[in-house]
């Protein structure tokens, strides 16, 4: 043998993380219907990162037990409309092990519509963006509230130990979200006033200093970039 062996890196299945999320909900080692899945991720990951509809779990589900990584079973209950429940197999909980100790740790993609109509604020008035921005705290804070109440009521289970603490993690998350959107009330008259010194055409249009200035942001921060490298 080699004084050099080399050991193959870890494996597991091409998947999208939704479909290593309903695994996931699985590994917990409970049968459950696809209705179930859904509920329990809209009180749990769904503070976090996705909240399906019935139909994604289910295509889930179904593409899982073709791939021999979740199977199912039909519950059939006199006087009762049968269902069907499905738990994880031995391969199904070997692969989301590998894929949540081996996996890249990615980027988060942020996608805040609030944001984006906030960057779209030559087109409105200053009260209307901060009516928006108020609209977007009552949000978080429902949301808030309810991640703290579902992570309150968590703590019986110890097998839900890490789930709490991921609700406990989404309570902090929207407290940040919610303090950073208040700090939006004076931006938005300060980024006002500097509009007012904008340059426009005859047709109301903005007028830039130079057609395409904004590549000039891009060629600095490439600069930089090359600098410190």
């Amino acid at each position: 043998m080699s004084d050099h062996q080399e050991f193959a890196e870890p494996s597991y299945p091409s998947l999208p993380a939704t479909s290593w999320a309903v695994l996931g909900m699985l590994s917990f080692g409970e049968e459950l219907s696809g209705n179930d899945l859904k509920k329990w991720a809209d009180w749990s990951i769904g503070f976090f990162y996705w909240s399906p509809s019935v139909s994604q779990v289910y295509g889930e589900l179904k593409k899982l037990e073709n791939m021999g990584l979740v199977e199912s079973r039909a519950i059939v209950e006199a006087g009762v409309r049968g269902r069907r429940v499905y738990s994880v197999t031995a391969a199904g909980k070997a692969a989301v092990g590998t894929w949540s100790r081996h996996a890249p740790v990615e980027i988060p993609v942020l996608k805040h519509g609030v944001m984006l109509r906030m960057w779209l604020g030559h087109l409105n008035d200053p009260e209307h963006l901060k009516a928006l921005v108020r609209a977007h705290i009552d949000n978080m804070t429902e949301l808030r509230d309810r991640a703290a109440l579902h992570a309150e009521h968590s703590s019986r289970e110890p097998g839900w130990a890490f789930p709490r603490m991921s609700l406990r993690w989404a309570v902090r998350y929207f407290d940040a979200e919610i303090e950073l959107s208040r700090g939006l009330f004076d931006e938005i008259d300060e980024a006002a006033e500097q509009f007012e010194r904008a340059r426009f055409t005859g047709s109301g249009a903005l007028a830039p200093l130079e057609p395409g200035s904004w590549r000039s942001v891009e060629e600095i921060v490439e600069g930089l970039q090359r600098a410190g490298d």
